[in-house]
C-alpha cells in the first residue's frame, strides 16, 4: 500500500508538470486524432498561446483553446454574403425608383392617353381601308409606328411650350415645367421616337404612311404649336393635324389615298372644331394666362365660338349618308350616323342658346361619346370587298336564269363570259379608287381675320 500511494504521488506530481505545457498534450491530441503527424498538426497553428496556458488551474477550468478554422470561416462568409444581398437589394430599388421615375415622365411627356387616340384613328383606317382581308402583323406596325410619332410630336410641343405651361394651372406639374427631367433629355426622347416611328412605318408598311407621318409630326411640332402664340387660326391647323391618322392608316393598308379613305378623316376634321371651341371656351382663364391666342378669347360673348361650333356638328350629318352611297357601310350605319350627329348637334345648339359653362361641358362630353361610337359603327357596318364581289355575283345569276329561261337559243361557250351579261347589269363599287387632292374641308371663318 505505501508502495501504491508513493507511485501515485510520483504520478500526480509528474501530471503536474507536465500540464504547465499543453502544447504536449495537444501534439498528442493531433497525432492520434488526425491522420497527419502531430509536429505536421503543431506547425498549422498559427496562433498565440492563450494568457491562462501559464496558470494550470484557469487553464484546467477553460481547457485548451484548439484553433477551429470552418466555422469562423463559414461565420465571415455568410456575412458578406448578407451584405452582398442588401447591397444588391438596394441598387434594385434604386433601379426601379429611376425606371418608373423616367417611365412616368415618359408617358406624361407623349400624352400617352392623346397618342392612343390618334393610335385607334389610324387603326380604324387602316382595317377600312384592308377590304377583304386583314394584315394583323401590318396593322399592329402601324399602331405601333403611329404611337412613336404621335408621342413624338407630343413631347416636342411640350418642349417648345416649357415656359407657357408653367404659367397655366393645368399644365404647371408636366415633367419639364416641374424640373423632374431636363429638356435635353426630353429632346432625345422625342427624337428617337420620332425616327423610329417613321422608320417602322417606312419598313412594315410604305413610304406613303411614313411620308403622313413625318409630315404630320412637323405640322403639329413646328406649325401648330408656334402659331397657338400667335393666331387663333391654330384651332383649324390643329384638325387638320388630327385628320391625318385615320388617312395614315388607309394608305399603309390600301398604298394609296382614295375618296372613300376621306370619310373618317372628314369626321375627324369636323369633330375637332366643336371639341376644341367647348375646350377653349371652358379653360379661356388658363390659355389667357398662358399666352396663348385661342379663337374664345376674343369672343366675350361666347355668341362666335358657339355658332362655329353648331356649324362644324351640321357637317357631320351627311357623313354617314356618303359612307353608305360610297360602299364603304351598310345602309344601318347611315342611321346610326345620322341620329349621332343629330345628337351632338343638339349640344351644340344648346350652347349656342345658353352659353354658360354647362352647356359648354355638356357639348364637351357629347363630343367625347361621338367619336368611339362613330368609329365602332364604322368597324361594325363596313362592307368588304368580299361582300360585294358576292352581291354582284348573285345579281349576275340571276339575269342569267331569267335569260336561260327566255330565250331557247344555245349560248356560244366561246364567247367571253363578260360579254354574254348585259353591262348596265354590272355591279361596280360606287366610286372607284382614285387618288385625289387631299382635305376638302372648309377653312377657318373670315372674321377670324381681324384678330
Amino acid at each position: 500500500m505505501a508502495i501504491w500511494g508513493r507511485n501515485s504521488l510520483t504520478l500526480s506530481s509528474k501530471l503536474v508538470g507536465i500540464s504547465g505545457n499543453h502544447s504536449l498534450i495537444f501534439l498528442l491530441r493531433a497525432s492520434r486524432n488526425s491522420p497527419n503527424h502531430g509536429l505536421l498538426a503543431r506547425s498549422n497553428c498559427t496562433r498565440s498561446e492563450p494568457s491562462s496556458a501559464g496558470n494550470p488551474v484557469n487553464w484546467a477550468q477553460s481547457g485548451p483553446e484548439v484553433p477551429v478554422y470552418g466555422p469562423r470561416e463559414a461565420s465571415g462568409s455568410a456575412i458578406d454574403l448578407q451584405s452582398l444581398a442588401a447591397a444588391s437589394a438596394v441598387r434594385v430599388k434604386e433601379a426601379a425608383d429611376l425606371a418608373k421615375h423616367y417611365g412616368r415622365c415618359y408617358w406624361e411627356l407623349s400624352k400617352a392617353r392623346l397618342s392612343m387616340l390618334v393610335v385607334a384613328t389610324s387603326g380604324t383606317g387602316y382595317i377600312l381601308g384592308s377590304g377583304s382581308s386583314i394584315d394583323y402583323l401590318g396593322l399592329c406596325c402601324t399602331c405601333a409606328g403611329t404611337m412613336m410619332v404621335a408621342a413624338a410630336a407630343n413631347s416636342l410641343n411640350q418642349v417648345f411650350e416649357v415656359k407657357n405651361d408653367a404659367k397655366m394651372n393645368r399644365t404647371r406639374r408636366r415633367p419639364l415645367p416641374a424640373g423632374r427631367i431636363t429638356i435635353p433629355h426630353a429632346v432625345g426622347w422625342a427624337a428617337s421616337m420620332g425616327v423610329g416611328g417613321t422608320v417602322l412605318l417606312a419598313s412594315k408598311a410604305n413610304m406613303m404612311a411614313a411620308s403622313l407621318a413625318a409630315s404630320n409630326l412637323v405640322l403639329y411640332a413646328f406649325v401648330y404649336t408656334p402659331l397657338k402664340q400667335i393666331h387663333p387660326v391654330n384651332t383649324w391647323v390643329g384638325a387638320i393635324v388630327g385628320a391625318i391618322p385615320p388617312l395614315l392608316g388607309w394608305a399603309a393598308a390600301a398604298g394609296e389615298v382614295s375618296l372613300n379613305g376621306m370619310i373618317l378623316p372628314a369626321a375627324l376634321y369636323f369633330w375637332q372644331i366643336p371639341h376644341f371651341m367647348a375646350l377653349a371656351y371652358l379653360c379661356r382663364k388658363d390659355y389667357a394666362d398662358g399666352g396663348f391666342k385661342m379663337f374664345s378669347l376674343t369672343d366675350t360673348t361666347g355668341r362666335r365660338t358657339a355658332l362655329v361650333a353648331l356649324r362644324n356638328c351640321l357637317y357631320l350629318l351627311p357623313l354617314g349618308y356618303l359612307a353608305y352611297d360610297w360602299g364603304i357601310t351598310s345602309g344601318w350605319f347611315c342611321a346610326e350616323s345620322t341620329l349621332l350627329a343629330l345628337a351632338i348637334t343638339l349640344t351644340a345648339g344648346s350652347f349656342y342658346r345658353n352659353r354658360t359653362t354647362e352647356h359648354a361641358r355638356r357639348m364637351f362630353h357629347a363630343s367625347l361619346l361621338y367619336l368611339p361610337v362613330f368609329m365602332g359603327g364604322l368597324l361594325l357596318h363596313r362592307i368588304s370587298d368580299n361582300e360585294l364581289t358576292l352581291t354582284g355575283h348573285n345579281s349576275n345569276r340571276v339575269i342569267d336564269l331569267s335569260l336561260s329561261s327566255e330565250e331557247t337559243k344555245p349560248v356560244d361557250q366561246t364567247q367571253p363570259q363578260e360579254k354574254r351579261r348585259p353591262s348596265h347589269n354590272r355591279q361596280r363599287p360606287p366610286v372607284a379608287y382614285a387618288s385625289v387632292a387631299p382635305f376638302p374641308f372648309l377653312p377657318a371663318p373670315s372674321y377670324i381675320e381681324n384678330y
